[in-house]
């Protein structure tokens, strides 16, 4: 019995000894690391300092170039992408002078990029793709912002919302935001539908082989010239575009005003079908026709 208490006892001694050596490693530590560790909490709170100062210089230099270029009448788009760029480089050069107040190396930084080598190379290699496209659609002007473009490749179109200096971002009709790599639309056909102030609506209408030829065109050029954003000073044409197989088609062209185009199309058609519902003008759909013969 004895023995046993005189073994716990010493075990007991062993791990207080144990406890009591960690204690004084750890304290030495702490000792040895203070200085280091109040240098670098001064270093994080100056970097925090530099970090919201930064910002708050990088907002105000954005806000003075933007206002000037607006002053100076510039286009929407070249004020978007100057913004973008501008924001871009001062943030970093923010987080460059955010590193080397915290005592990470610029060239450590470097070495970091090279040893990611293909993959980081690859990614500079579109996003400076992207940023020579932006700056090919301001130099060009294929379209600015307020323009109504298709992109002709993957059929993306909306009107043009912001020029960034990386990207293009597209609203459509329906309040949906697209965003399209600028290098996809500087290297890519596309369609500016509002390039002009003038668009020409070019429609087809069939008829039927039985109705009256004559007073279907008569009719149509009577609701070109009654409809008012259909423009009176250009041509106006009604005209036989070919006879097809079930139907006289009948062709339609005038000009109106590109923010109009849509509105007039929808009310020409409606007006050209309720008039020729109340004249007879039948407008043929396919249908099959079954002869029978009785003497089979």
């Amino acid at each position: 019995m004895d023995s046993t208490v005189e073994i716990l006892q010493e075990s007991a001694e062993e791990s207080a000894e144990k406890v009591q050596t960690q204690m004084n490693e750890f304290v030495v530590f702490i000792q040895e690391h203070i200085p280091n560790m109040v240098d670098f909490g001064i270093r994080l709170l100056i970097a925090i300092l530099i970090f919201f100062l930064g910002r708050f210089l990088i907002k105000w230099l954005r806000k003075r170039i933007r206002n000037s270029l607006n002053r100076s009448s510039a286009d929407a788009g070249l004020t978007q992408f100057t913004d973008s760029f501008l924001k871009i480089s001062l943030y970093i050069v923010l987080f460059l002078i955010i590193a080397a107040n915290l005592g990470i190396e610029i060239n450590s930084i470097s070495m970091l990029f090279a040893s990611a080598g293909v993959g980081i190379s690859l990614s500079l290699q579109q996003t400076l793709s992207n940023f020579a496209g932006g700056v090919l659609i301001l130099l060009l002007k294929p379209f600015v912002v307020g323009d109504y473009i298709i992109e002709d490749t993957n059929k993306d179109e909306g009107t043009v919302k912001e020029i960034q200096t990386f990207y293009t971002k597209l609203t459509t009709v329906d309040n949906k935001t697209i965003v399209i790599p600028n290098g996809i639309l500087a290297n890519n056909s596309l369609t500016n539908v509002t390039a002009k102030a003038e668009r020409q609506l070019d429609l087809r209408i069939g008829i039927s082989y039985d109705s009256d030829l004559k007073k279907a065109k008569q009719l149509l050029e009577q609701m070109l010239k009654d409809i008012p954003s259909i423009m009176k000073d250009e041509n106006l044409y009604v005209f036989v575009d070919s006879l097809g197989e079930s139907s006289v088609v009948l062709g339609i062209r005038g000009w109106v005003k590109t923010d109009e185009y849509w509105t007039t199309r929808w009310n020409l058609l409606e007006k050209i079908k309720l008039t020729f519902d109340e004249e007879g003008i039948v407008i043929p759909y396919n249908q099959l026709t079954v002869h029978l013969d009785d003497g089979a």
